[in-house]
């Protein structure tokens, strides 16, 4: 994908306030010459993202992404319930033909797949529990913390890079989780003292359980939608689609439904 795309939409979301391949063959395929279907992946328990609700799939990447989708000339076929860590080999390998999954755009991932322009910006945020002693700044006071996140997100990428690496903590102070349920129940549990995860996430968890923001990590990752390597068609047809859901106020809608930002 070109880079100076991603550099317009970057500069549209500084202007909102931050926040916001081959074709495969399970997908893609067209049923009738006139439109194209696609499956799209996702990892519930990345709350107000994408979560469960009486059974039900929902949140602002699943209402997006079928916004944008709607207005294209594909077809949104269905989702595809998987970990985080394997919906890049399930996009590679043809099981799902684009990923919403609050993914964040970096260096990495850009090898092994192409994203669609950034969507919404975030930070980390460091939660530990309401009425606990532990009360940290800064990462440099997490060095004798227990600590968890969800394995393949940003959350873990700060863990390894900046506190591992760097010899603030040790590896047996990590404690990687399939999705951040677990997590923030082994944060209540006391079975670790903090877990790093994105600040919308986080405000959607601190909302109804005993825990709390003791600071935000400013990483400004920004999210896109996961295809396939040079499906440069696809990528265009997204792109389109997100600017007509910005310009139609749709965009402006689901942000303050699941985010109450306006």
């Amino acid at each position: 994908m070109p880079r100076e795309a991603r550099v317009d939409r970057r500069r549209y979301l500084q202007a909102i306030g931050g926040t916001v391949a081959t074709l495969s063959v399970a997908g893609c395929q067209s049923d009738s010459g006139d439109s194209q279907t696609l499956t799209a992946g996702t990892a519930p328990g990345f709350p107000p993202f994408e979560m469960k609700q009486d059974g039900e799939l929902v949140g602002f990447d699943v209402e997006l992404l079928e916004a944008v989708v709607a207005a294209t000339e594909y077809e949104l076929s269905g989702w595809e319930e998987l970990e985080f860590k394997s919906l890049i080999p399930a996009l590679n390998n043809g099981n799902v033909d684009v990923v919403a999954a609050g993914m964040t755009i970096n260096d990495e991932r850009d090898k092994a797949i192409d994203f669609s322009d950034p969507y919404y910006s975030s930070n980390q945020a460091i939660i530990v529990r309401e009425n606990g002693s532990f009360s940290p700044s800064s990462l440099e006071d997490l060095s004798e913390a227990a600590v968890g996140a969800q394995k393949g997100t940003t959350g873990e990428s700060v863990i390894k890079d900046q506190l591992i690496e760097a010899g603030t903590i040790q590896q047996s102070q990590y404690n990687a989780y399939g999705n951040y349920g677990l997590a923030v129940e082994d944060l209540l549990n006391e079975n670790v003292d903090v877990i790093i995860i994105d600040v919308p996430v986080a405000n959607s968890f601190v909302a109804d359980r005993p825990i709390k923001s003791a600071f935000v990590h400013e990483t400004g990752e920004q999210f896109g939608f996961g295809i396939q390597s040079g499906n440069d068609e696809l990528a265009g047809a997204l792109n389109s689609g997100l600017t007509t859901v910005e310009d139609d106020g749709t965009y402006r809608d689901l942000t303050e439904k699941w985010f109450g930002q306006k």
